[in-house]
Formats: C-alpha cells, sequence, structure tokens
C-alpha cells in the first residue's frame, strides 16, 4: 500500500512539473509550427543568406507539414546601433541603420516570426567604448518593442566570431561583451540563440586539429561550414526529432539550388519594393519575383518527393 501510494504521489509531483516546466524546444517548435511567416533580419551574412537556406532545407525536409514562409532582409553592411566609422565613407555611403527601415518592412511583411542577427557591424570594428555599447543595446531592445507591438515574436542571434588580426586590440572581445550581455536577457524572458560561445568552441577545438582553420576568409564572412554551424543553432532551437539521413544527396543539392534561387529573388524583390538607403542593385518587381519564386516552388516540391520516398516519410502535402 505504502509503494502504490508512493508511486502515485512521484507520478502526481512528475506531471505536475511536466505541466509546469514545459520543454522550451517543444514551445520553440509551437511558435514555428502556428507561423505563417519567419523574418530574417540582418548585415551581409544574412543578405548572403546562406544559413537561411541551410535551415529552410531543414524545414521542408523534416517538416513539410509546414507551410511557413521564410523570408529574407539582410542588408549588406547594416548596424542595430545606427552607427557608422568615418572610413565606411571610403565606399561612398554611411552604413545603414536598420530603423530607417523598419517599420516599413514589418508593415509590409507582417511576419510572425522574426530572428535578427547583428553585432558584428555595430561596434564599427573599434575597441569596447560604453557609448557604443550603449546605441547597440538601445538598438535591440528598440527593435524587439517594434517587433512585439506588431504582435510578433522576436528571437536573437549573437553575432558569430570575428576571426581578424587587430592593431593593438581583439574585435572579437567586443563581440563576447556584445554576446554576453544578449544571452543575459534570457533571464528577463527573451529568446537568444548564443551563436558567438557555440563557435568560439568549435574554433577552438578545430584548431587543435589545423592551426590554420578559419570559418571566414575576411574574418568576418563565414563560407559553407560557417553558415551550417549558424543553420544548425537555429533547427536545435527548433527541432523536436533527429534530422531524417541524407539519402539522395543529389536531390538535397538540388534542392538547396532552388531554394537559394526563391531566396535571392524574393529577398531583392522585397528590399527593392520596401526602401532602404543602402546603394544596391534593385531587385524585380514583386510581381516578376513570385512567378520565378512559384517556379522554383515547383522544383523544390519535386525534389522533396524524392527525399521523403526514400526516406519513407511519405507525402509532402
Amino acid at each position: 500500500m505504502k509503494i502504490l501510494l508512493i508511486l502515485t504521489l512521484s507520478l502526481l509531483v512528475t506531471n505536475k512539473f511536466l505541466h509546469a516546466n514545459p520543454s522550451p524546444t517543444n514551445k520553440n517548435f509551437q511558435s514555428l509550427k502556428s507561423a505563417e511567416s519567419l523574418l530574417f533580419l540582418g548585415d551581409s551574412i544574412t543578405y548572403g543568406g546562406e544559413y537561411v537556406v541551410f535551415f529552410e532545407r531543414w524545414l521542408r525536409v523534416n517538416h513539410p507539414e509546414l507551410k511557413v514562409r521564410i523570408l529574407n532582409q539582410g542588408i549588406p553592411s547594416e548596424t542595430i546601433s545606427g552607427l557608422s566609422e568615418p572610413g565606411h565613407l571610403r565606399h561612398g555611403f554611411a552604413r545603414p541603420d536598420l530603423h530607417e527601415r523598419l517599420e516599413r518592412t514589418l508593415k509590409a511583411l507582417n511576419p510572425d516570426i522574426v530572428i535578427a542577427c547583428y553585432g558584428i557591424n555595430c561596434g564599427i570594428y573599434q575597441p569596447l567604448n560604453e557609448g557604443r555599447f550603449k546605441k547597440y543595446q538601445q538598438g535591440i531592445e528598440r527593435l524587439k518593442e517594434k517587433v512585439e507591438a506588431r504582435g510578433a515574436e522576436i528571437i536573437f542571434m549573437t553575432p558569430p566570431v570575428y576571426d581578424k588580426p587587430g592593431s593593438g586590440f581583439d574585435y572579437d572581445d567586443v563581440m563576447s561583451v556584445y554576446s554576453k550581455w544578449l544571452v543575459s536577457k534570457q533571464h528577463d524572458d527573451w529568446r537568444v540563440i548564443d551563436l558567438h560561445t557555440v563557435m568560439k568552441k568549435e574554433l577552438t577545438k578545430k584548431r587543435t586539429q589545423d592551426p590554420n582553420f578559419k570559418y571566414s576568409r575576411d574574418g568576418v564572412h563565414p563560407g559553407s561550414e560557417g553558415h551550417k554551424l549558424m543553420a544548425q543553432q537555429i533547427i536545435d532551437f527548433f527541432a523536436i526529432n533527429p534530422p531524417l539521413q541524407d539519402p539522395h544527396p543529389n536531390a538535397y543539392g538540388r534542392m538547396m539550388m532552388f531554394l537559394r534561387e526563391r531566396m535571392r529573388v524574393m529577398r531583392d524583390a522585397w528590399l527593392t519594393e520596401i526602401g532602404h538607403k543602402r546603394p544596391m542593385k534593385k531587385g524585380k518587381s514583386i510581381a516578376e519575383a513570385k512567378k520565378i519564386a512559384a517556379e522554383n516552388t515547383d522544383r523544390i516540391q519535386q525534389n522533396l518527393k524524392t527525399i521523403l520516398k526514400e526516406t519513407g516519410h511519405g507525402k509532402t502535402e
């Protein structure tokens, strides 16, 4: 009788704990499941968007039942701090400020979830300075406020590692401070993906095997391996199941190509439609871009059918 009572109490406590403390991963996935659109904001790393494409490939293959639209509105050189170093004017323009275009972007695209990755440009490649740091913090807080005011969710990702020798200081130390502050906001229930810490640990590990290893040739922009690492942090944030194994590398490769083309054409069309202050090549009209995107969607679906058939995961609809 005592044993039965203990087991019953144990089950009640366990059940209460599970309901009072739901898995963060399940909660994050539920947000993704109910979303109609997910918007990526960031600088040139996001504009390049390879990590966005890697993430979307995981999403389409592992959760073909989800129809969330993936949007990329990164802009090269952009900051969230509104700062620009004098030397940047040699390019013919100051660094663009996200907040100049933010409200127009949110109104035009009406995302349910926003993932933002800023920081690498926000310290403007100078030693840590309290004034610049404050501008970064204020910019992040303004973004959160604006996104949530529209009823959307905001997820922040800390900046990638800066891996280039400096003149008398290590700029990645600045990025570490920015990242630690952003991660500390988790205590206020902010949703933060700590890319910087993971990337730094992985970089150290890889350099024990190859002292010349780099995620980025120029110290700023990750190559394919770095973008895969970025995407994996977002995947881990949302994932509820292990990813499907790669049964058909060619189909996966073709899907990446079509996802990339669809992402780029819609990215550039919306950037042009919404408007911004950075000199850039104009995108196609929204109507033209949607036509090209639709063609790529058909190709993506065909490749998805091949992948799912070989993994035994049934229909895509």
